[in-house]
């Protein structure tokens, strides 16, 4: 783990590999086309933890950009509540980096955040959130875990205080969904605007149809009259592989316009390896020339596309 050349990260952390298909955005997945490699005769739905890389953030000194589980979903159903909260507390702990998490599954990443405990249970408020109340028992509960270095200890001290006084928490801690056309943006994006979390961002890849993104950017949960929550950013990509699908280029237009109006910064990750684009009177749809077989040569891009922008 670690270098990786995902363009709006850099590096990833896989303490889980493995995972399901869940929608036709997980069609040629591109990290079932490599999983042989690092996991030679090894099924990719064979869903598994690695306790032994939970670790690897606090033993990087670099700040770095760390994209979580590129190999997996987080919130993959075959993954213990305790090894999520194990996870999140090693997180909270390693502050210098920031931690970007993506998930097709965020009913259950919103159920697990959000489930409080009943009246009768007699704690703090803050001690309500059974997640952080998880999270704060396995960053305490330090022998299945002990610090190596005395910066690692302060470390764990100042992420238990803040649970315990109930100041910001996950500060460091981006979590998004995988969208890939309208039918999945409005079935994941609601779930992803009601979990606490300090940036809500969408991985609009890949794109197999066009997106109206614009409900998202000011939204309030129907229980609440006055709390508005928004998407904080976007990133969009084209299918690449010997199958992928082809996107248009207005459909990546549509969004960036859609982000720039509402203050949104937008990322376009790559073209994909079979962009259309429309021309003439009729607007027919031809493919857009590209050589790079992912689409991801900003050269050869419109220029009104590239945009590479960070929340």
């Amino acid at each position: 783990m670690g270098k990786t050349s995902i363009e709006w990260t850099s590096d990833t952390w896989n303490p889980v590999t493995g995972c399901t298909k869940v929608s036709q955005g997980c069609k040629n997945c591109y990290a079932e086309r490599v999983f042989p490699r690092p996991y030679p005769g090894r099924k990719f739905t064979d869903v598994r933890m690695h306790e032994d890389r939970l670790d690897q953030p606090l033993r990087w000194k670099r700040p770095r950009k760390i994209f979580v589980n590129s190999m997996s979903d987080l919130f993959h159903e075959s993954i213990p509540d305790r090894y999520i909260a194990q996870i999140f507390a090693v997180m909270g702990m390693a502050t210098r980096h920031t931690f970007q998490v993506l998930t097709k599954r965020p009913s259950r990443m919103h159920s697990m955040m959000t489930a409080q405990y009943g009246s009768d249970y007699k704690a703090p408020i803050e001690w309500k959130s059974c997640f952080l109340r998880d999270v704060r028992y396995w960053a305490e509960k330090w022998d299945w875990f002990p610090p190596k270095t005395i910066e690692e200890n302060n470390k764990r001290n100042a992420f238990i205080y803040c649970l315990k006084t109930g100041k910001e928490k996950f500060k460091n801690v981006h979590l998004g969904v995988s969208v890939e056309n309208q039918e999945t943006a409005d079935e994941r994006i609601p779930l992803l605007l009601q979990t606490p979390a300090a940036v809500r961002w969408v991985s609009y890849e890949p794109v197999l149809g066009p997106v109206n993104f614009a409900p998202f950017f000011s939204w309030r949960p129907a229980e609440s009259k006055y709390e508005r929550r928004s998407l904080d950013w976007i990133v969009s990509g084209g299918e690449s592989g010997p199958k992928a699908r082809p996107s248009e280029l207005d459909w990546y237009r549509s969004v960036r316009d859609q982000c720039a109006a509402a203050g949104v910064p937008f990322f376009m990750k790559q073209l994909g390896a079979h962009p259309m684009t429309r021309i003439g009177a009729d607007q027919a749809k031809i493919p857009f020339r590209i050589k790079d077989r992912k689409g991801g040569d900003m050269e050869e891009w419109p220029r009104d596309l590239r945009i590479r922008e960070m929340p």
